[in-house]
């Protein structure tokens, strides 16, 4: 058994180490808001915060993050985090919306590191999360509005 701290709650879980956290999240502990994507980290649909930082979970043993705090878009409950939300409802950035707990955890990474990021920085920091739907402009609007409400 391992316990893994999931949104501020222990969760014990009987998982293989090896196995992915993203199954871990999605299959042991019900937290459907984690994205199966790609499986080789290179999506973004995956994304969790592991100690506030931007992680794939896909490729992540869970036996690497077991004493570390881990946020899903379930439990994303920041300033930064909602500022994105809140950016993300007014300018109606999803489309399909299946890469969007990815997009918003990346995005409240990048605001908790960095405040007020240059256009270059956002467009350099969210690279990595693929929107198959190509909302892209509206996902740097929505980072540069929620930058913004943050000042």
């Amino acid at each position: 058994m391992l316990t893994l701290t999931v949104n501020g709650v222990d969760h014990e879980v009987d998982a293989p180490p090896d196995m992915p956290l993203l199954w871990v999240l999605r299959d042991l502990i019900g937290l459907k808001g984690t994205k199966y994507g790609c499986g080789i980290a290179q999506c973004g649909a995956c994304t969790v915060l592991l100690g506030g930082t931007a992680q794939r979970s896909c490729v992540l043993p869970v036996s690497a993050v077991v004493g570390q705090a881990i946020t899903t878009i379930e439990g994303a409950d920041s300033a930064p985090a909602r500022a994105v939300r809140d950016a993300w409802q007014e300018l109606a950035v999803p489309q399909c919306g299946y890469c969007q707990s990815g997009q918003i955890l990346a995005a409240t990474d990048l605001l908790t590191r960095n405040a007020s990021p240059s256009d270059a920085e956002i467009a350099d920091h969210m690279t990595g999360n693929i929107c198959r739907c190509c909302t892209y402009a509206r996902i740097k609007r929505a980072v540069r509005r929620a930058a913004d409400n943050l000042a």
